[in-house]
């Protein structure tokens, strides 16, 4: 599989990143909700993503009768 520039650049960028803070993500979350803040603060418009729907999982839900239990045990 051949290397994606982009991805590596990313990924280099985000432990980098998380290096700053020594990788503690209460730190590197309010780094974040900072630079949101400040993005916010100069204008910059800030979308919220849409609010995804939890669906069944249905590999959990029973898709035939329950299988008798034995007795004697």
């Amino acid at each position: 599989m051949a290397i994606d520039e982009i991805i590596e650049e990313v990924r280099a960028n985000r432990e980098a990143h998380a290096a700053n803070f020594n990788y503690d993500l209460r730190e590197i979350y309010e780094d974040l909700k900072r630079s949101e803040k400040e993005h916010i603060d100069m204008g910059r418009p800030f979308v919220e993503p849409p609010i995804k729907q939890a669906s069944a999982n249905k590999s959990l839900h029973r898709t035939t009768a329950p299988l008798p239990l034995r007795s004697g045990r």
